[in-house]
């Protein structure tokens, strides 16, 4: 853990959201199911092994050293999860979480909710994805953009705020779309999305109603039962994309299952969407830097041939 107090101990967090300890990527040997997470106003520690009291306490102990120092002004807030077998057990361990709690990243806004469940509402490491995403848009503000397993809609909100044209974002999540709704309003976004709270391989005649698109973002869970396997189920999504792009549009796929390397999805895609060629992986922040790239999060872009249609 000496590691995770030594980054404590000189962690300069800023006024964005923000992963502070990534041990999970494997260079802090002996800190592997560690990582620490900055919601402002909120520290958030989380634990794939659970913890002595003890260790929460020199946790606790040094936090609170560096806070002193960095706003002596403001309280602690920070937040314990332990997650084991898909459940998160959530502790407040010092201070208070707003209520709504809302986060900012490159000057777009998003509520989070780090006292319950797993995913918080913005996953930090898709950041750079994001930065590509809005980079895009900006250079083409007539961009039509197709984002599927779109959670809270952050890649949406993203594009909009840099000048895309329309963004339909397709989640089987009732509640995940309308914290995307809610995200939305937050950035004074009141026109240029739609949403599909649906499951998305039941929603294919409207997808497709809604085509061609000029970038399609494709952001599953890695395995969630009932609802996505990446093994069997990415290829579904792959076959579709040829029918689905503009001439010369993007698809970036992400996914984020440590067994499953990068040519999982670079080979399937020649195989199933030959015209849809790779273009490069986008690098993930320095923060969440691994010791095996093919067990880190991988974002790929891909672009279709001039001829695709």
């Amino acid at each position: 853990m000496q590691a995770l107090i030594d980054t404590i101990a000189t962690m300069e967090p800023g006024t964005d959201a923000q992963r502070i300890f990534h041990g999970r990527g494997g260079l802090h040997p002996g800190c592997e199911h560690l990582a620490l997470d900055f919601y402002p106003p909120v520290l958030v520690l989380t634990s794939f092994q659970p913890l002595e009291d003890d260790a929460l306490a020199v946790v606790h102990t040094a936090l609170t050293e560096r806070w002193q120092q960095l706003a002596p002004d403001q309280p602690l807030n920070w937040v314990y999860q332990w997650r084991t077998e898909g459940r998160a057990d959530t502790r407040l361990m010092a201070g208070a979480v707003p209520e709504p709690q809302v986060v900012s990243e490159n000057g777009a806004r998003y509520r989070v909710h780090v006292l319950k469940g797993q995913n918080h509402g913005l996953f930090l490491d898709m950041a750079a994805g994001r930065q590509w995403v809005g980079a895009l848009a900006a250079r083409h503000p007539d961009l039509r953009v197709l984002n599927l397993f779109a959670y809270t809609c952050a890649f949406s909100v993203v594009a909009l705020k840099a000048g895309a044209r329309h963004v339909l974002n397709v989640d089987m999540s009732h509640g995940a779309i309308g914290i995307g709704q809610q995200n939305h309003q937050l950035n004074g976004l009141s026109t240029g999305a739609s949403f599909l709270p649906h499951d998305i391989f039941s929603t294919w005649g409207k997808i497709t109603r809604a085509s061609p698109f000029d970038l399609i973002i494709v952001d599953p869970p890695s395995y969630q039962k009932g609802s996505f396997v990446a093994t069997k189920d990415y290829a579904r999504l792959m076959r579709r994309l040829p029918e689905l792009l503009m001439p010369g549009g993007y698809a970036l796929l992400c996914l984020n299952a440590p067994e499953l390397g990068v040519d999982f999805l670079k080979t399937q895609m020649q195989e199933l969407a030959p015209d849809v060629r790779f273009v490069e992986r986008i690098a993930n922040p320095a923060v969440f830097a691994d010791v095996d790239a093919d067990r880190a999060l991988k974002v790929l872009l891909f672009q279709a041939s001039m001829d695709i249609r």
